[in-house]
């Protein structure tokens, strides 16, 4: 692999990022077109379901320049006409001469670009920079191909002793600027956003993705409200600056039965609806947002009474360690 390629490869990877949230139930594809000289001639990501691949996102802003050229994917084309045509198509009619991929396609419906592309004369390379795309904005879709439902996140924000809030109930804001902001960057790449409705009756949160001034950011998850307590129509949840849907049956399988074409859904609480996760098996990662005080009491930040002694403990793996201002964001990633 040369070092352009391999350059290209994560151009496509972080304008893959874009896609994150707004190409759903599709992957969220970045790709590369280099000229014949090897400049980079073309970016793009995939759009809106039903909109452009990152392939031909890419060939549109490359246009004449394609022909002779490489193209740089994060997944291997497909080769599936559904609401758009298959993007293997659209390489060989640009004149790609060479296409060089890094996950191939786990879609039994869609995979097969490389045997097209390679039919039409095309050299094709698989495999470039495969583990370091797989584990970015592929991953959560990645997931779903193999699991069949989405991977599911925990996200809280807490003391060092694991609390959400005084015992006066007060709890903006445990964590500093830095941090929410940091939370609103995440919201805008996700699909769906997952509450209690004792959350909402007593927080009354807009879960929306929004800018340090308030303003909206460009994609907003979908608002996910469970369990079947009355919720007054002037909540914010109902304030049509996102979608939002009612899931009325509290256990977990259900609500991720409902959310099945989603990729990346997050459980951003009661305590006791995420410990019902946690006790039913369906938490893949956890963002526990840390900030440097003791409250000593008030409300925990996840309640699962099937868990009585350290053995019967939930076991993840750090993934990730963050300082954002002065607090911690730790991601931990479910040993299975």
């Amino acid at each position: 692999m040369t070092g352009p390629v391999s350059a290209a490869m994560h151009r496509a990877m972080s304008e893959s990022i874009g896609a994150r949230g707004l190409s759903t139930p599709n992957p969220p594809v970045g790709a590369v077109i280099l000229d014949a000289d090897g400049n980079v001639a073309g970016v793009g990501h995939t759009r809106e379901a039903g909109g452009p691949h990152a392939e031909v996102v890419a060939l549109g802003q490359a246009g004449d320049r394609a022909a002779g050229g490489t193209a740089v994917v994060t997944l291997e084309p497909c080769n599936h006409t559904g609401r758009t045509g298959p993007c293997s198509e659209a390489l060989i009619a640009a004149g790609i001469r060479v296409v060089h991929y890094a996950v191939a396609d786990p879609n039994p419906v869609a995979t097969g670009g490389h045997q097209r592309l390679e039919a039409a004369g095309l050299e094709v390379h698989g495999g470039v920079c495969a583990d370091t795309v797989a584990a970015g904005p592929l991953r959560e879709w990645l997931f779903r191909q193999e699991h069949g439902r989405p991977m599911v996140t925990a996200k809280f924000a807490a003391s060092v002793d694991g609390r959400v809030a005084a015992p006066d109930g007060s709890s903006q804001w445990i964590t500093g600027p830095a941090a929410r902001e940091r939370v609103h960057d995440e919201r805008a790449q996700i699909d769906a956003i997952v509450v209690g409705t004792g959350t909402v009756l007593a927080d009354d949160p807009s879960l929306t993705a929004r800018y340090p001034d308030g303003s909206l950011r460009e994609h907003q998850p979908l608002r996910v409200v469970v369990g079947s307590s009355a919720i007054p129509p002037q909540a914010k949840v109902f304030d049509g600056r996102a979608r939002t849907i009612r899931v009325r049956e509290h256990e977990p399988a259900a609500v991720v039965e409902a959310l099945a074409e989603l990729s990346n859904v997050q459980i951003e609480g009661g305590s006791r609806l995420l410990g019902a996760f946690f006790a039913a098996g369906l938490v893949d990662r956890v963002q526990a947002y840390v900030a440097p005080l003791v409250i000593g009491g008030g409300l925990a930040a996840i309640t699962d009474d099937t868990v009585t002694t350290l053995q019967q403990a939930r076991r993840f793996s750090t993934d990730r360690v963050e300082t954002l201002g002065d607090d911690v964001l730790l991601t931990l990633t479910a040993t299975r």
